[in-house]
């Protein structure tokens, strides 16, 4: 259901509200699913409606989605049963027992058996834990409690308990907007028109010469009647077609496994379309930013089509495709299969046909990284794959892609092998897993989130798509049904349905839910061709494209209601040498590779748009590959190389890129784009006279050789000279202090949301502090930024989210808090009891550990929000259940407080550190302490004794940044050991605190004279440093400095600063620049001011 169709659900439920239709209300917010009411949900429950409260609970979830869903069920029935056994209705309790809660059964046999044991007792609180059972109402209110907590913490009802704040009759004025609208389109208006239906538009009869009334001002609608019934309300919205049992109904003929239904909604527009081109049109909203004046017009949010009118967005011009060739790169072998980076939009994934694969650089032409084909561990593979690479030690490239968040990239090869690469950035390349995936060739690799968990699924020669954990390599799934190899795998998601379409050579489609219960669909492709399928950006159309074996190619676009062909594009050649490539961009375009061009379709219309030869040199079936935002496309050459297009927007980032790296070492691929030779991009760099920046070719550039070379000679000169970035004017960063109408006192902790769109601070005081940013003509995203002040937000109630601090001396206390991955509550103490507060409501929902011993640090496990490692005053590690009030385990290692804990899930560890400036490693499994080391204090400084030391891991979940007042270093997890350090001279700031960038390649330090440094995390090198008097103003009589620091979960370049005098600054470098200064060469790694120290040694256990 598309965001406006939802809205319109809220208006619709506001009016049956207003308008007092309970009941409808209540079945239309449960048909929905997008609005919990809670108060009438209490109110059921408190009345022992149970037949109405279940019912209203299955619009939302079913006892077996979630543990939080069971148990919300499991609590409402045992109540019914209690309360049929209080009024000795043992019928009743012994139906109940069997129909209702028998299904946990399979869950706790034992917990069912003690259950009906009650049924034997003359009186069930004779049972030792129902003993403080009261009478009936306080029963329910307790358990209403509970209820209320395990609803705010089940996943499936976030977003759905806080209705949308609307004004007033909303739907109403939005009725007469229209009506005023359609009598301002009168040939005659009248002054007073006399409005008696909604049915119809509204014309004026009879002409008399009057203007129309104003719009604003002219309340054309008054309360309506309330008779019998209320008729709909027609307009631009249409009504939706029955559910569907799932989005692939049609499709799906077994789908009755589906846990939920999901809802199909029409596309809405004025008057429904005539024709198949012009379906989804209606789906695309205006653009954003309409001029004043505009608004202020009646203007329909949704294009209107007329009739005869082919399709509404006909400003899908040529214009917009990619097809100016800006780049050409040498790849050295044949390119199998591409893909752009899903956030870095000008990095190139690149695979062949030797099984080399290679990341470039397509703004500067430069290949960042190649690895050629090797298998890692030959002795864990198969002995088939052994014996194959006995006879030949090669492989094809058949399949490279992104995951959806860029950490990791797949490659599957023609010899049974899958590889996992983590990418961090730069040349920063790892082996992440190897999987002996298939028997045979691995056709196609994707990637999924199934039950939240990153998967890479797989298909295969032998017939098989598997799916298998990208975090550990553990194979989740097998599918079995295809009578012919799988030639390529597309996963998708709607609503709440996971699912995976393959198709086979023999021209079979079929779908797959995670569910091992065979496959739900069994089509034929186009011509039983050879086929991949891929989605519209916006996920909401489907379209193949394959080639059979006679060499007839199709591109289709798919009913998926259906699971009929909606749409045949013309165009494609009918003997096509191999299989024909294709993707989508936009949601607007199609393309593919075919007759040695790049052939363009506007998804609306069958005919084909353009077609062009990109200058020649393309082989008869080319890869192709659109960047994630349809501006660039990258298509390869019959020579081994790939050629890169792009359209208006992809020619200014490719520019902005360029332009970005300054007179960094790259070469100038961007040519003139028909412009004079001067508009060419930066220097040559000095690895020009490189073999990987020799392979590139210049497109306009007609600098002869030695002008290259003299650039070379002074690119080389400026690297020998470079100089720390220093930052010391207002004018050289973007800055903001946070708006704060409340008590302004020392900030201790502060993190961003991971949502990106928050900061939440933790205040000397105890209150914690939280910052909105609201999504804005200013800020379309809605993220934090400097450039747009966010709102201090407190819920409607006024309340303040405060720790206790009832027995607690403030000066002693170490605060820390924790948030949940779904940023619903946040833990937190402040020396004294933990609180869990509702991060919605700022309510209270439960505390626990008073001290002593104080909690000093806490941390969610990754795989369980429900258990929490607390460091403690005592320098004890707790290993805390929530759920159950327990603490499982005590770790002992330390000789003062914990003030630092991180998990990895990679290693399945926990690096705890200490006040006593030791680091502690800890298996997951049992608990037991795997290693310790102590840091070793530089020479000629003195620590506090009583100083923080903190741990934070790197992106790849391996390493890990220790912080201490004296030093930062980077430990690698495994050996507990210390891979660089860097410690401030003697005479120095003292480290307030550091934190790694969300994307792990920078490390940015806060200092206690005021100043910033930003370090490339690689080698610990210093690239800027941010003086105070950069973001704050100079006061001689106060000392005001960063106590702590917090980078933004996905914008790389931008930090927050909580500062002593009460102030929170959210810091990003200047738009031109894009990044913190420039990066050091590796000879020279620190800046004047600061120097290394040598390495920390291993101590023995004090």
């Amino acid at each position: 259901m598309s965001s406006l169709s939802r809205e319109l659900v809220f208006l619709i439920l506001q009016f049956l509200d207003e308008e007092k239709f309970k009941e409808t209300v209540h079945k239309l917010e449960k048909e929905s699913s997008f609005f919990f009411n809670i108060r009438y949900f209490e109110e059921t429950v408190t009345n022992g409606e149970w037949d109405e409260v279940e019912k209203y609970l299955s619009g939302f979830t079913k006892v077996d989605d979630n543990r939080y869903s069971m148990k919300i069920f499991f609590e409402i029935r045992k109540q019914k049963y209690l309360e049929a056994l209080d009024k000795g209705d043992h019928a009743k309790a012994v139906e109940i027992l069997r129909k209702d809660l028998k299904v946990f059964s399979t869950f706790n046999e034992d917990l069912f058996k003690e259950i009906a044991m009650l049924l034997t007792l003359q009186n069930f609180r004779e049972n030792d834990q129902l003993s403080k059972y009261g009478d009936t109402k306080s029963a329910r209110a307790i358990m209403l409690v509970e209820l209320k907590k395990l609803i705010e913490a089940n996943p499936l009802f976030r977003d759905k308990l806080q209705f949308p704040s609307l004004k007033n009759s909303r739907l109403r004025t939005l009725i007469n907007q229209s009506l005023n609208w359609q009598h301002q389109l009168c040939k005659n208006p009248k002054p007073n028109p006399d409005i008696k239906t909604l049915f119809v538009d509204h014309t004026c009869g009879q002409p008399n010469g009057a203007r129309a009334p104003s719009p604003v001002t002219n309340q054309l609608m008054g309360p309506l009647p309330k008779v019998g019934g209320f008729p709909p309300i027609p307009g631009p919205f249409q009504h939706a077609p029955a559910p569907l049992t799932t989005s692939l109904a049609g499709w799906m003929v077994n789908a009755n496994s589906v846990p939920h239904q999901a809802v199909s909604v029409g596309p809405m527009g004025l008057t429904p379309p005539n024709n198949a081109d012009s379906e989804h049109v209606l789906k695309r909203s205006r653009a954003f930013g309409l001029p004043e004046e505009v608004n202020k017009l009646p203007v329909n949010i949704l294009p209107i089509v007329y009739p005869g009118q082919s399709h509404a967005h006909s400003s899908n011009s040529a214009d917009d495709l990619p097809k100016t060739v800006v780049a050409n790169l040498n790849q050295g072998s044949a390119v199998k299969s591409m893909d752009f980076h899903p956030v870095q939009q000008t990095l190139l994934l690149v695979g062949t046909n030797i099984g080399d694969i290679s990341v470039w650089e397509v703004s500067s032409g430069e290949r960042i990284e190649v690895r050629n084909f090797k298998v890692w561990d030959l002795g864990a593979c198969t002995m088939t794959l052994q014996a194959s690479m006995v006879n030949e030690y090669t492989a094809s490239v058949n399949r490279v892609m992104w995951s959806p968040d860029g950490n990791l990239f797949g490659v599957a090869y023609s010899k049974h092998i899958v590889h996992l690469y983590a990418y961090h950035g730069g040349n920063d390349l790892r082996n992440h897993l190897e999987i002996d995936a298939h028997v045979g060739g691995v056709n196609d690799l994707a990637f999924s989130h199934p039950n939240k968990q990153l998967c890479v699924i797989t298909c295969g020669e032998d017939k098989a798509i598997k799916v298998w954990d990208a975090v550990t390599g553990v194979k989740q799934y097998t599918f079995e049904g295809h009578e012919a190899p799988v030639y390529s795998v597309c996963p998708h998601y709607k609503e709440n349905i996971q699912f995976i379409f393959s198709t086979a050579v023999d021209g079979k489609i079929k779908a797959w839910l995670y569910d091992n219960m065979g496959s739900r669909v069994d089509y034929d492709a186009p011509g039983h061709s050879c086929t991949t399928m891929a989605y519209s950006a916006d996920g909401t159309r489907l379209f193949s494209c394959g080639t059979s074996k006679e060499g007839e190619s199709f591109i289709v676009e798919w009913n998926e209601s259906e699971g009929a062909v909606k749409r045949t594009y013309l165009g494609l050649g009918k003997r096509s040498v191999g299989v024909v490539q294709f993707d989508t961009a936009k949601n607007r375009f199609l393309v593919a590779g075919d007759e040695f061009k790049i052939k363009y379709w506007d998804m609306d219309n069958v005919n084909l748009m353009t077609s062009i030869d990109a200058d020649g040199g393309l082989p008869a079936s080319p890869c192709i590959r659109f960047s994630k935002e349809g501006t660039l496309l990258a298509v390869s050459t019959s020579e081994n190389g790939v050629k890169i297009l792009a359209n208006t927007e992809g020619i200014r980032q490719m520019r902005s890129m360029e332009n970005r790296a300054g007179a960094s070492s790259k070469a100038p691929i961007i040519g003139t784009f028909g412009a004079s030779g001067s508009a060419a991009g930066p220097s040559v760099g000095a690895d020009r006279n490189s073999p990987m920046g020799a392979m590139i070719s210049l497109n306009g550039d007609s600098r002869n050789l030695p002008d290259v070379k003299s650039r070379i000679s002074e690119e080389m000169e400026k690297s020998k000279i470079w100089k720390l970035t220093e930052i010391s004017e207002q004018s050289q960063l973007r800055s903001l202090r946070l708006p704060d109408s409340l008590l302004s006192v020392r900030i201790i902790r502060l993190i961003y949301t991971n949502s990106g769109s928050s900061i939440l601070a933790l205040a000397y005081n105890a209150v914690h502090k939280l910052w909105k940013w609201q999504r804005s003509e200013r800020n379309v995203t809605g993220k934090a930024t400097a450039a747009v002040p966010p709102q201090l937000w407190q819920p409607s109630s006024g309340i303040l989210m405060t720790n206790d601090i009832s027995e607690t001396n403030l000066e002693e206390a170490v605060p820390c808090f924790a948030l949940s991955k779904n940023d619903s509550y946040v833990m937190s103490a402040s020396g004294g009891k933990i609180s869990l507060f509702n991060m919605m409501t700022f309510k209270t929902m439960t505390t626990f550990m008073p001290p002593p011993p104080a909690a000093t640090f806490l941390a969610f496990h990754p795989q369980d929000n429900n258990v929490i490692a607390i460091g403690m005053e005592d320098s004890s590690v707790q290993i805390y259940n929530v759920r159950v009030d327990e603490v499982k385990t005590k770790l002992k290692g330390h000789q003062k407080r914990v003030t630092g804990l991180a998990f990895s899930n990679a290693l399945n560890c926990l690096v705890s550190s200490g006040a006593d400036a030791q680091i502690c490693v800890w298996s997951l499994d049992g608990w037991e302490k795997k290693a310790n080391k102590f840091l070793q204090i530089p020479s000629g400084r003195s620590s506090n004794p009583l100083a923080q030391t903190r741990v934070q891991f790197h992106q790849d979940q391996t390493q890990f940044l220790v912080v201490h007042e004296t030093q930062l270093a980077i430990y690698e997890a495994s050996k507990l050991e210390c891979i660089k350090q860097w410690a401030p001279r003697e005479s120095s700031s003292a480290i307030t605190d550091a934190t790694y960038s969300c994307d792990s390649q920078s490390i940015y330090a806060s200092f206690d004279d005021g100043s910033v440094c930003v370090f490339i995390s690689a080698g610990l090198r210093l690239r800027c440093r941010i003086s105070p008097t950069s973001y704050m103003p100079s006061n001689p009589s106060s000392r005001v400095y960063p106590l702590v620091i917090t980078a933004h979960p996905t914008e790389a370049n931008q930090f927050a600063l909580g500062l002593t005098d009460g102030g929170v600054h959210v810091m990003e470098p200047l738009e031109a620049e894009g990044k913190w200064g420039t990066v050091p060469p590796q000879e020279n790694g620190t800046g004047p001011s600061m120097s290394h120290a040598p390495a920390a040694q291993d101590n023995s256990s004090r």
